[in-house]
């Protein structure tokens, strides 16, 4: 365990780990039940466009998530932009700013405005005080984002789109399997867009879903993601390729299988974090609602360099030396990323709360290729910057590039 600035590998001591220890490293589940699945949908020839492993992957994610229809596809940001199209959206659509770039680029790819609103700085989801503030006569839609799996502020949404006349979708891509007040994240708004990327906790190497309790709108979807085809050759929808692939989907099934062992490890190494960083003066975990269910998928510290003596961007470069690859996210916010920068280059002077805390947030490791060694190497590293803050300051000033 790391105790003196000296032994830090930023100050010439030698890296805590061997190898890098990444953010989002891949959970793979029962490894022999994949083998398995991928040997019998290759005996099969099966291999994609409504595979019975696809239909399983759907059915088992529609009672997971409480709806009638869970409709997967090759990958959510695709999702995205199917549920826009077959929402008939149009204009400008509210969001947050602090999110993943997918969100707005599915929006602009459809030709479509994003207008960036304003997050809670407890929740860090968006705000639905500056939501109704910003709705114009071009406003159509608002979507949310259920960020670090902790769900939005739904209800006062909803009472916002009902009133306004607007569409509701949510960006779900963090909270599979969370809940809002007892019910589970898939049913609220029109849709809800899940994410099986590689990084997920549940992933199908990768792709998405699309969960709704709206007959008409799911069975839009259903033709949208398959070229508009409603039978063997008749075209009656404009639609793209959108489809889930059986291996991907096989790898969608053995991770939802794997989901009470990724989320147990993953609730371990939140707990561990937060007894080893409670004491830390500006190194806050941020906490889930334990009344809940939650994925605990993503290990988010705020520093208050303030407090810490030490900023958020310093001690990445603390840890990136120690091959501990934590990343800043949602980093620096999509209005600060082409092309919206170019577009609404004024957007930060009304998202205050967003520039904050994009530039406090830093996500550690977790996930089932973590162990509790790991987790205890990682805080010990973090505690030692803290102590030696001015020490670190000072010699990391006169560095002459950033690992970043």
């Amino acid at each position: 365990m790391k105790t003196d600035p000296d032994q830090l590998a930023v100050c010439g001591g030698e890296p805590a780990f061997a190898e890098p220890l990444h953010v989002g490293r891949p959970n793979l589940g029962d490894r022999g039940k994949l083998l398995a699945r991928i040997n019998d949908l290759l005996d099969r020839r099966w291999l994609t466009n409504d595979g019975p492993y696809l239909r399983e992957f759907e059915r088992r994610l529609a009672d997971l998530a409480g709806v009638r229809h869970c409709l997967a596809v090759s990958n959510a940001t695709v999702g995205l932009e199917i549920a826009i199209r077959a929402l008939g959206l149009a204009g400008e659509v509210i969001l947050p700013s602090f999110t993943f770039i997918a969100t707005a680029h599915a929006l602009r790819w459809q030709g479509l405005t994003p207008v960036f609103a304003d997050i809670d700085p407890r929740t860090h989801n968006l705000d639905p005080a500056r939501v109704e503030v910003l709705i114009t006569p071009r406003t159509t839609a608002v979507i949310g984002v259920h960020l670090w799996g902790r769900p939005c502020e739904v209800e006062a949404l909803g009472e916002i789109a009902g009133r306004r006349g607007l569409r509701l979708i949510f960006d779900a891509a963090h909270a599979l399997g969370c809940s809002r007040r007892g019910r589970t994240v898939g049913g609220f708004g029109d849709a809800e867009v899940f994410s099986f990327h590689a990084t997920k906790f549940c992933n199908s190497f990768e792709g998405g879903a699309v969960a709704t309790d709206d007959d008409a709108l799911a069975a839009r979807i259903g033709l949208m993601r398959n070229f508009g085809f409603a039978g063997y050759d008749q075209v009656v929808e404009l639609g793209t390729n959108g489809k889930m692939s059986e291996v991907a989907a096989a790898m969608g099934l053995t991770s939802l299988e794997g989901m009470d062992e990724f989320i147990a490890a993953n609730r371990r190494h939140h707990g561990q974090y937060r007894e080893e960083l409670r004491a830390l003066p500006g190194v806050e975990v941020l906490t889930y609602d334990e009344a809940e269910r939650n994925n605990y998928q993503y290990l988010v510290v705020e520093v208050d360099e303030a407090r810490a003596g030490i900023g958020r961007d310093q001690l990445v470069r603390v840890l990136w030396a120690e091959n501990v690859i934590a990343r800043r996210y949602f980093y620096p916010g999509c209005h600060r990323q082409e092309p919206y920068r170019t577009l609404d280059p004024g957007a930060g002077c009304r998202l205050p709360v967003t520039e904050r805390v994009s530039a406090r947030v830093l996500l550690l490791p977790t996930g089932t290729a973590v162990g509790p060694g790991e987790v205890a190497a990682v805080c010990g590293i973090i505690r030692t910057a803290v102590a030696h803050a001015p020490t670190l300051r000072e010699r990391l000033s006169g560095a002459v590039k950033s690992c970043l």
